[in-house]
This record gives C-alpha cells, sequence and structure tokens, in this order.
C-alpha cells in the first residue's frame, strides 16, 4: 500500500506547516490538543495514522477547518 503511506507524508507535512504557521513548537502544540508529543511527531513524520476524531482535534487546535489539512501541494 505504497499509496496510503504517501497519504500519511503529505498530511504530517500539511500539519507541520500549519503547526510553524501558527508559531507553535510540538510541545505545546501537543498540550493544546491533550496528546502526547512523540504521538505529534510520529503524524508528523508519516508514521502514524490518526483517527477521523484525532485529526479533528488537531484542526480545532490550529483554528482551522478539517479540510484544510487535505489541501497537499504538489511538489512538482
Amino acid at each position: 500500500m505504497k499509496r496510503s503511506e504517501d497519504v500519511k507524508v503529505l498530511l504530517g507535512q500539511r500539519v507541520r506547516a500549519l503547526r510553524l504557521e501558527a508559531g507553535l513548537s510540538q510541545e505545546s502544540f501537543a498540550d493544546k490538543c491533550g496528546l502526547d508529543r512523540t504521538y505529534i511527531s510520529g503524524i508528523e513524520r508519516g508514521t502514524r495514522n490518526p483517527t477521523l476524531e484525532v485529526l479533528y482535534i488537531l484542526a480545532t487546535a490550529l483554528h482551522t477547518e478539517l479540510a484544510s489539512l487535505f489541501v497537499f501541494h504538489d511538489p512538482a
């Protein structure tokens, strides 16, 4: 399932970009979400497969719509 791995990496990159735009460290973002910092790190690295509920928590903490987590920019 190479494609699902690609999506997790793209999602992680998007979460990281939005977190940095918000001026949050991984630790402060994790605290804001009520999640462990290592879990946030795993999401950002594309090694975790967060549930819809966790994605909603991330979007809420970033003051953005859930759908905006899936706005991927083509690197080409």
